[in-house]
């Protein structure tokens, strides 16, 4: 049967979207504009040296920074500031967000969730401005340091009232989704194949979500070190179509 129709200004009332998920898909979404695209976070490398080849690999690759690598402190670094930005505490935001910029293996991750978070802040604030994340952004302009992007998607989330479940699930697909998408610049799936991996990798996201809402600040950390070994080739890697 098809949707009603709406007839009436009384039936444009009852059906006003839900601002909170209508933001979370516009700063996920790969249109926004931070340069997402332009990262891959070590795979490049990989796919040149052999270790990252077909389906298979890509998945597990990915996988594996989802939920031991950079995915994992990304999700406690978004929590962390989800929940200072709930509560309006700004020296609790700069924290998780000065933790967030120094735990990267290498200069390119370092750059990769530095630029991207510089160039999220700046268009979240032009578009939809807030008065914390003014106060955060002038705190990091009188040298409190850079903006890690897990920080920024996680205090936006936060004020707009997005659940930090959401905001959580939310990111790691945007995270996979990117490095499919690197992979399929590379060379090495196809577009269907790209989506046979995001389909194999949801309970992968549901775990690592579960995982960040239950752990402790004392685990805080990664295991990654080919993701990170491939990071450092990338710096000095001869020919590259990505910043990362």
């Amino acid at each position: 049967m098809p949707p009603p129709l709406i007839t009436s200004m009384n039936d444009v009332e009852e059906k006003r979207l839900d601002a909170g998920l209508y933001r979370l898909l516009a700063w996920l979404s790969p249109g926004f504009p931070i340069g997402a695209f332009s990262y891959s976070h070590g795979l490049e490398a990989a796919v040149e040296s052999g270790a990252v080849r077909d389906l298979i690999s890509l998945q597990s690759w990915i996988s594996a920074i989802l939920a031991a690598g950079s995915g994992r402190i990304d999700a406690d670094i978004l929590r962390d500031a989800h929940r200072a930005a709930a509560k309006a505490d700004i020296e609790a935001l700069l924290l998780a967000n000065q933790r967030g910029v120094a735990f990267r293996a290498t200069a390119e991750m370092a750059l990769e969730t530095t630029a991207q978070g510089a160039a999220f802040l700046a268009a979240c604030r032009a578009a939809w401005p807030d008065p914390l994340l003014d106060r955060w952004a002038a705190a990091i302009d009188d040298g409190r340091g850079a903006v890690c992007y897990a920080a920024g998607i996680g205090a936006a989330t936060a004020r707009a009232g997005i659940s930090l479940d959401y905001a959580l699930t939310g990111y790691f697909l945007a995270m996979a989704a990117n490095l499919v998408s690197a992979g399929l610049r590379l060379g090495i799936i196809g577009q269907t194949d790209g989506q046979r991996i995001l389909a194999a990798l949801e309970p992968v996201i549901g775990a690592a979500v579960a995982g960040a809402l239950q752990r402790e600040p004392c685990s805080f950390g990664s295991a990654t070190f080919a993701v990170e070994l491939a990071s450092m080739a990338h710096e000095t890697q001869y020919s590259r179509l990505f910043r990362s």
